[in-house]
């Protein structure tokens, strides 16, 4: 229903969109909740159009009037509807509420029961709205079931006072919050939910007599990550109750949460496709490339010859066009439907089948890209030996091939047709064609030449002292005038060339941080003391070389 709902908005005209939300409200009141409903069918009522995707694809009632419910809710807030502009008065929550005399908790409850509402914009914010229409034909299909809550009482002061001197004497003698409300709960007769509420209004009305003083602190984003991580690693949750003084729906509701903001801040990058759009992309795709590993191939036999992590790489097969370009296309797939459904985390936090989804597809696609790294391991091998300077800086080379050709599978784009040991390839040079003439030019200073031992002539280039030598008397004369400047300016030359003992010389952005200027006006200061040190200079006989 979620794809559905996607295609629609993608492809469908706002009029087509609306008519599919009325369609979608009227069936809401048909679904019983205990039956199974084919996915054909329900696409066929919605949309006038038979899907032939998922033909054996059967939604329990249950699942089916949530998904309505959300089906609605996008779809209409996708149309910008205004509340003054509907065609018959539009209620919120709170209209339901003071209508049937009941919670609004209760009436978000209703939803589930087939009272799908729409988003309209009130003023300048958008709400749930509900047509009158729509309520008052819920209110004659669930009459019994809106009587019952609306006759609900609520707990009166005397019951209030006792719940409250009966917890802060269970409380005094060590019971947790969740022994006291458990207890409670049975000797009053009440929901656990209700005690639990009423101990929580009294300690937020009156913070200075609190029942718990400190299971109702707000709890720290550290502790959310260890409750998070604490779960994840299977700590009962009876610990976890007993150490942060929260209830069990709490804890799992903390731990769904923070697992939300991990999913949602969690970088998905993928290359994308027109395929990935299509109504069966599902069977163009997954269902083409199902298996995760490479078909099988004979081995190269390396017959002991190569050292071990180079036997290592030999004894993995290489991959054919053909499936190399299955394995592109279905890792980047699964990004994508991982994106698409992290969507929906933003707006519902504790959707765990959704975070359950989006991890395992996550996985598959990361296990997807570990073949196609092994299995290119050799072609970094092979250009690291073709630009090899020096024995002792080979694996060195191979290490930093291998990070380029991680980076290089994230971003190739297997639909243009190049095969990706080229694009790796390019890419690898590419790379050390940015390290390694650096190297060597700085090795050059201190090697000398064959030719110049063969010949015995004498070497012209200037010794490596030479240079140390001028360079310390450059900076001991900067130093000697520096202090003619004014402060800011001292500061901003000293930190722009890494005097004083600094380790390394700073960006102008960095400066510029420090000083709490613009990046701009610190190129404008430093420019201005360089100008006053030159002039100084040259009014003692001396020459400065500082270039910004």
């Amino acid at each position: 229903m979620k794809q559905l709902a996607d295609q629609q908005l993608r492809f469908a005209p706002v009029p087509v969109r609306m008519e599919q939300v009325g369609r979608a409200e009227e069936l809401a009141f048909t679904v019983d909740s205990r039956q199974k409903y084919s996915y054909p069918d329900l696409c066929e009522k919605l949309t006038k159009y038979r899907a032939e995707m998922y033909p054996n694809l059967e939604v329990t009632g249950e699942d089916l009037l949530h998904d309505l419910r959300c089906f609605v809710e996008d779809l209409s807030d996708s149309a910008n509807l205004i509340a003054d502009a509907a065609a018959e008065p539009v209620l919120t929550l709170q209209d339901l509420s003071k209508r049937f005399n009941v919670s609004e908790k209760t009436v978000k409850r209703w939803r589930d029961r087939g009272l799908a509402g729409r988003r309209y914009r009130f003023g300048k914010r958008k709400r749930l709205g509900f047509l009158t229409s729509l309520v008052e034909q819920f209110e004659q299909l669930n009459s019994e079931l809106i009587g019952r809550s609306s006759r609900f009482t609520h707990v009166t002061n005397p019951e209030r006072e006792f719940i409250v001197r009966r917890a802060r004497r269970l409380a005094r003698y060590g019971a947790s919050p969740t022994e006291v409300t458990h207890r409670l709960a049975r000797r009053t007769g009440r929901a656990v939910e209700t005690i639990r509420y009423t101990l929580k209004t009294f300690d937020e009305k009156y913070s200075d007599a609190r029942v718990f003083p400190d299971a109702t602190q707000p709890l720290s984003d550290e502790h959310r990550r260890s409750i998070f991580k604490a779960v994840r690693s299977g700590t009962p949750i009876r610990q976890l109750v007993e150490k942060y003084g929260r209830t069990r729906s709490s804890i799992h509701r903390i731990a769904n949460e923070y697992r939300a903001k991990v999913l949602i801040e969690q970088p998905i990058d993928f290359m994308p496709n027109d395929d990935f759009g299509l109504p069966n992309a599902n069977e163009l795709i997954e269902e083409v490339s199902a298996e995760v590993e490479p078909p099988d191939h004979a081995p190269i036999d390396s017959k002991g010859k190569l050292p071990g992590y180079f036997a290592d790489l030999y004894a993995l097969p290489l991959l054919t066009r053909e499936e190399e370009g299955q394995l592109f296309r279905r890792m980047n797939f699964l990004k994508f439907k991982a994106k698409q459904l992290r969507g929906d985390l933003a707006n519902s936090q504790e959707r765990v089948g959704d975070m359950n989804e989006i991890e395992r597809l996550l996985e598959k696609s990361l296990a997807i890209k570990n073949v196609l790294i092994r299995s290119n391991l050799r072609l970094v091998v092979s250009v690291a030996g073709k630009h090899r300077r020096q024995a002792a800086g080979f694996f060195e080379m191979i290490s930093d091939g291998n990070m380029t050709l991680i980076r290089a599978i994230e971003k190739f784009d297997y639909s243009r047709g190049t095969k990706f040991s080229t694009y790796a390839t390019w890419a690898i040079m590419r790379s050390y064609a940015r390290s390694i003439p650096a190297e060597g030019t700085q090795l050059q200073r201190f090697r000398t030449g064959t030719e110049i031992v063969l010949t015995g002539e004498e070497d012209i280039r200037p010794a490596a002292s030479t240079d140390e030598k001028l360079a310390a008397n450059q900076y001991e004369t900067l130093g000697s005038i520096l202090g003619q400047l004014n402060e800011r300016e001292q500061e901003a030359i000293s930190l722009r060339f890494a005097l004083h003992g600094l380790s390394k010389p700073m960006t102008l952005e960095q400066i510029g941080d420090r000083l709490g200027v613009s990046k701009e006006r610190t190129r404008q200061i430093i420019n201005t003391g360089l100008e006053k040190l030159r002039q100084i200079a040259g009014d003692i006989g001396l020459e400065l070389l500082l270039d910004d």
